[in-house]
């Protein structure tokens, strides 16, 4: 099965603060805001949803197309990527900008405050699916967080196409207006957002929950520590719970992790649940670790863990689909 991953490729600018956000925030003066919080660390990463989404498939021995713009200091991104299974002939260098920015303070709490400079991300709308896939044969393409423009044509040219697509607006949401989101999701192979986002999608779409399941084949809802619920039309809903107790180190791109282990079981064909699994599995490890690319997963761990969680029957479906690049 061959997927495409659409979405931004940036550059993360990690810090910590000891301490707690909220106790610094007074509600009825948000209108007039100007805090500045000392952090105590900061770790330079690469990230990006759709960069981080590629290596985690990739980490499972999959071979993703990432599809997105960056800026001339790709160069050494491109070189991790490449050595992970990763497929960067598609991606358009911009000459003008840099790679995109992604700047987060996370407090004790584990809450998060961010910035986003998109950067050479702005010029993805240049780039055409259709060249792609005529090359590959594109089964399933994945239109994550990106330029705005850039995620209505894809998503456009999948329709026009045939080929199926998943939906996964994330951070734009909070930035996107009704129509723009109903253009997004209708007609989605499978919709994944993470609870928020799904009262979000709701919220400005003017759509019921009902309403938006019945516009999609799949919707998968992550829920943070009480897992996932996946809805498919005509079944019963799923749930799969998160893969154990593990030390919250830093959460930046567990969802991401989570996404590119559930497409690694869906091109293996294996369930919902199973993909599920298999995407739970690897976000526990980014979890525990600080960056989104800087986990270590072998294949005996993997499906320790993965065993411990969901049994033995689980593990022994899912090891012929997962082959880790790095064994």
């Amino acid at each position: 099965m061959q997927i495409a991953v659409t979405g931004s490729i940036a550059t993360d600018h990690l810090m910590t603060f000891r301490g707690r956000f909220a106790d610094s925030l007074v509600v009825e003066q948000l209108d007039k805001i100007s805090v500045s919080f000392l952090a105590d660390q900061l770790d330079i990463r690469r990230g990006g949803v759709a960069g981080n989404i590629c290596f985690g498939m990739g980490v499972l021995g999959a071979r993703p197309l990432l599809v997105g713009a960056a800026g001339e200091d790709f160069a050494d991104y491109r070189s991790w990527l490449g050595r992970h299974g990763v497929v960067t002939d598609h991606v358009l260098v911009s000459s003008t900008r840099h790679t995109a920015r992604f700047v987060c303070t996370t407090d004790d709490d584990m809450a998060q405050i961010a910035t986003f400079y998109a950067g050479a991300m702005s010029e993805a709308r240049m780039i055409e699916l259709g060249p792609i896939h005529d090359r590959w044969d594109l089964d399933l393409v994945l239109i994550g967080a990106d330029d705005p423009d850039a995620m209505l044509r894809h998503t456009d040219e999948c329709r026009e196409r045939g080929i199926p697509f998943i939906a996964d607006p994330s951070q734009q949401l909070a930035f996107a207006d009704g129509p723009f989101i109903r253009k997004l999701v209708d007609g989605a192979e499978i919709l994944i957002t993470n609870e928020y986002e799904s009262h979000l999608t709701s919220t400005k779409t003017g759509w019921t929950q009902e309403e938006i399941d019945a516009r999609v084949t799949t919707r998968v809802v992550t829920l943070g520590k009480d897992g996932a619920e996946i809805r498919t039309r005509g079944q019963e809903p799923v749930h799969v719970p998160v893969a154990g107790d593990v030390e919250r180190v830093d959460p930046t791109g567990v969802g991401d992790a989570f996404r590119a282990g559930f497409l690694v079981g869906l091109s293996g064909g294996l369930s919902h649940e199973r993909s599920a699994q298999i995407g739970s599995v690897l976000a526990a490890f980014v979890l525990e670790t600080v960056g989104t690319q800087e986990y270590q997963v072998g294949r005996a761990g993997f499906l320790a863990r993965l065993e411990a969680a969901y049994g033995a029957g689980a593990a022994a479906e899912i090891a012929p689909h997962v082959r880790f690049a790095r064994d």
